[in-house]
């Protein structure tokens, strides 16, 4: 039987979960092409951090060497940029003038992040943080500069900031919200975090807007200007704030986009011959930007990449936790609460403990951890199921239930 052929732009983590996932369901059915911009197979930009931390080297991180692509047949093109979707001849075709047919195209781009519009945002010493050459990149000036400002206090800028501290630089977190997190933690944990983040070294400016890059004769930025006037010195400038999903290529094929690819629940495009998923995707309005859901996409992708066509995503309630060592801190569902929710909360500053549930019509809808994240699955599951807690209120606060027998053991 002539094999068909499958043709998928990107070599990320979510792409190449559903190639997995794929081939445990129908390892002969697809003659496999991969076009990758990167020169590296596929690795976990989850773990980019801890590389910038110094505990792990970029060897550790990867996820399918180049044994793996070979091992299964898949044709590994990388350092390869595809520029031109060609839906009518069915065809996708690179920078660098490669071309491949396709029966079915997968466009796993992922997002790229979100430089600020601002004078001097193309000086050297200007990066995003996104992929291993970033992070390279300020490892390696870590080792001749001293000075670092991220613009960002989300997950990815304190990730970055901690990893740049830990190597030696001076390093001051610039952000636009009152708290830190405030996507993933009320304003109380927040500002736990901010104090313990403090004690190791890093400087904040929060409630501030960046207006201006300055640089040097040579090009190279040395300064970050705020709305006020204030400027603090910086030999490197990272952008945290915030990815943008990579759709242009959708876009200039002609296919519809809206924050993202916009997709139906089996991941299929307006084109029922292309899929797409990961970071470059929009189903029922959300963009997910967390890994977790991402490999659930994957899997119900891969059913019907398979021809088994009944598998659907109905969306993911996603979680959140901090990759910084020494500080343990989780977040899901509506931890904010609102109209129509009460929250439990445990507070116990001197221990460094902060607990907050929410819960909406008897059903657990939210839950903010800070210190004490050993629970944090379970709450998930609980959000995720749905079910009343009314049986097990009185000690939801302290976790998940012990077996009797398990208590006596």
């Amino acid at each position: 039987m002539t094999k068909l052929k499958l043709v998928m732009i990107g070599n990320g983590m979510a792409g190449v979960r559903t190639l997995e996932e794929l081939l445990k369901l129908s390892e002969d059915l697809y003659h496999i092409t991969v076009f990758g911009a990167e020169p590296h197979p596929n690795y976990n930009r989850i773990l980019l951090s801890p590389v910038l931390a110094g505990e792990q080297n970029f060897e550790d991180i990867v996820l399918n060497d180049l044994d793996w692509y070979e091992r299964n047949g898949i044709q590994l093109l990388l350092n390869r940029r595809v520029v031109k979707i060609d839906r009518i001849r069915r065809l996708v075709i690179a920078d660098d003038g490669t071309q491949a047919h396709y029966d079915r195209l997968l466009i796993a781009t992922g997002s790229q992040p979100f430089i600020l519009p601002i004078p001097g945002n193309t000086l050297n010493g200007v990066i995003g943080y996104r992929d291993i050459g970033h992070t390279r990149q300020m490892i390696d000036t870590s080792v001749t500069h001293k000075r670092a400002v991220v613009i960002g206090g989300g997950l990815l800028g304190l990730e970055a900031a901690n990893g740049l501290s830990l190597r030696g630089m001076h390093v001051t977190v610039v952000h636009n919200g009152q708290t830190l997190l405030e996507r993933q933690l009320d304003k109380t944990s927040g500002r736990m975090l901010q104090a313990a983040l403090e004690k190791r070294g890093l400087s904040f400016r929060l409630d501030e807007q960046t207006n201006a890059l300055l640089g040097d004769d040579q090009g190279r930025v040395t300064a970050v200007q705020f709305n006020n006037g204030d400027r603090i010195d910086a030999d490197l400038v990272v952008m945290a704030a915030g990815i943008r999903p990579n759709t242009e290529l959708a876009e200039q094929a002609g296919l519809p986009c809206n924050r993202g690819i916009l997709v139906n629940d089996t991941l299929q495009t307006y084109d029922p011959r292309i899929y797409a998923i990961g970071e470059c995707v929009s189903h029922r309005g959300i963009a997910y930007g967390l890994v977790a859901p991402l490999f659930e996409q994957a899997r119900v992708c891969a059913n019907h990449l398979a021809q088994l066509g009944f598998a659907r995503y109905p969306g993911s309630v996603t979680s959140t936790k901090l990759k910084v060592t020494g500080i343990d801190l989780f977040s899901a569902g509506d931890f904010l609460g609102g109209e129509g929710t009460e929250s439990i909360t445990l507070s116990d500053p001197i221990g460094g403990i902060y607990k907050k549930l929410v819960i909406k019509n008897d059903v657990l809808v939210g839950a903010c951890l800070y210190g004490d994240t050993a629970d944090g699955n379970w709450y998930l599951q609980q959000i995720r199921d749905g079910q009343g807690i009314d049986a097990i209120r009185d000690h939801l606060m302290f976790g998940k239930p012990v077996a009797p027998e398990a208590a006596c053991a």
